[in-house]
């Protein structure tokens, strides 16, 4: 479990642009787990295991393919929105200063409007990775419990997978929330390094600066955009996973029927 603990692709891809510091080796993801469980959050998870357990056998109910595979579709159709969401520009925002940097960038920029395009800004990636973590959070949800729902209409072990899965949905998702708001900080940090690099190479050749170049291939904006589209499809993804889990082991049961 140790070795799988930081495997998704939103990790990996945070991990190779904004290296954190290495931690010594700690608990495994069992005990890792327990850190993230208060009293409140043992109690529902004791209440679920008894509503497990308490789960009867019964005579397994037969899914039509086309029903179950409707299922996936209800996947697939959230995906495609959110997708297609990510691939969408950032727009322009009215910014507001959140670091000293940020401040002065935008008294430079009052103060020489002429200038200003050529001060490049997080402010509208920021805005726009917070609002396509909204859009996720309001869709993928309502999806996981209707699929929970079609679980529950099934065999004895679909519904107590649907039960364990209401559970841990509870229990985690307020450290998920939390975890995931931090990515933008990181991608900030990956924005300000490509911009710290470009201007170092530029500096090195004796050439100017030309905003034209930032989004043509190989600019150090078109760079960032293309990083920051893919981490945002990965956090899809990671999102997605519960539910995705769902449809598989619905897809598993009707196998082992026929």
């Amino acid at each position: 479990m140790r070795s799988t603990f930081g495997s998704s692709t939103l990790v990996r891809l945070l991990g190779e642009w904004t290296p954190a510091v290495a931690e010594p080796s700690g608990p495994d993801v069992a005990e890792r787990l327990s850190l993230w469980v208060d009293a409140f959050a043992a109690i529902r998870l004791q209440s679920a295991h008894q509503a497990i357990a308490s789960v009867r056998a019964a005579a397994p109910a037969r899914w039509r393919k086309p029903g179950a595979a409707s299922l996936a579709e209800d996947v697939e159709r959230v995906r495609s929105v959110l997708v297609r969401a990510i691939a969408q520009e950032p727009g322009p925002v009215i910014e507001t200063a959140h670091t000293p940097a940020d401040l002065r960038r935008l008294a430079r920029a009052a103060a020489r409007p002429e200038e200003a395009a050529a001060d490049a800004s997080y402010a509208p990636w920021r805005q726009r990775h917070l609002e396509l973590q909204r859009q996720m959070e309001l869709m993928i949800p309502p999806l996981r419990e209707h699929l929970r729902q079609a679980l529950a209409q099934g065999s004895a072990r679909m519904r107590k997978l649907a039960t364990l899965d209401a559970a841990m949905e509870q229990v985690l998702a307020a450290r998920e929330h939390k975890l995931l708001a931090r990515i933008t900080e990181r991608m900030e940090r990956r924005f300000a390094q490509l911009r710290a690099a470009q201007l170092q190479a530029l500096q090195e050749s004796g050439q100017h600066d030309d905003p034209a170049g930032w989004r043509q291939p190989g600019g150090w904006l078109a760079r960032f955009a293309g990083e920051w589209r893919q981490l945002l499809a990965a956090e899809l993804e990671l999102r997605l996973q519960p539910a995705i889990g769902l449809v598989e082991a619905l897809g598993n049961e009707l196998n082992e029927q026929q």
